[in-house]
């Protein structure tokens, strides 16, 4: 427990000091690929939430979902990339291929699915080369470009306000 405690105190001192770091967008692109990333710990309804991308005109093709999850079972079967908090080293590092992979692939649009501030989750938003991010407002407000005020229980309200927010930034039809 308290070798835990001090790996997340590293890795919130990392995050923090990154932080400095993080640039404006250009507002200019239209939004095509999506990439999600969702703490299954406490949000279960994950299809739901593409089933909403979907209707709302992103192709299945475009939606990368990277899901996190503080303890996986080893008799469970997971369904989509997931990754815990023992795939990252101390100095933040992820040790699985696909997370690495996520926050190098720069997508026009990162959903940051997750109202509670884990350094796992955070890092990878950080990390990512996504042309536009959007997050939840309990979450650190340098991390996102827009922040919706909600919680994630209520997900077609932060897919209809996200929707909502694009057109009028102009990133989609």
């Amino acid at each position: 427990m308290l070798v835990k405690l001090l790996k997340e105190i590293s890795l919130k001192n990392i995050l923090k000091s990154t932080l400095k770091n993080v640039k404006p967008t250009n507002s200019g692109v239209p939004i095509t690929t999506v990439g999600v990333v969702v703490d299954e710990t406490y949000f279960l309804d994950k299809d739901n939430l593409v089933s909403l991308l979907l209707q709302n005109g992103i192709k299945a093709e475009n939606i990368s979902l990277i899901v996190y999850k503080d303890k996986v079972n080893k008799s469970e079967i997971l369904e989509k990339p997931t990754f815990t908090y023992k795939d990252m080293s101390w100095k933040g590092d992820f040790s699985v291929a696909f997370v690495n992979e996520f926050t190098q692939t720069p997508f026009d649009l990162l959903i940051s699915y997750y109202d509670l501030e884990k350094a796992p989750l955070l890092l990878i938003t950080n990390k990512s080369k996504a042309a536009f991010k959007v997050g939840f407002s309990s979450i650190d407000k340098r991390l996102n470009h827009l922040m919706i005020n909600t919680n994630a229980e209520n997900y077609k309200v932060f897919i209809h306000e996200l929707f909502r927010y694009l057109k009028i930034l102009n990133k989609i039809d």
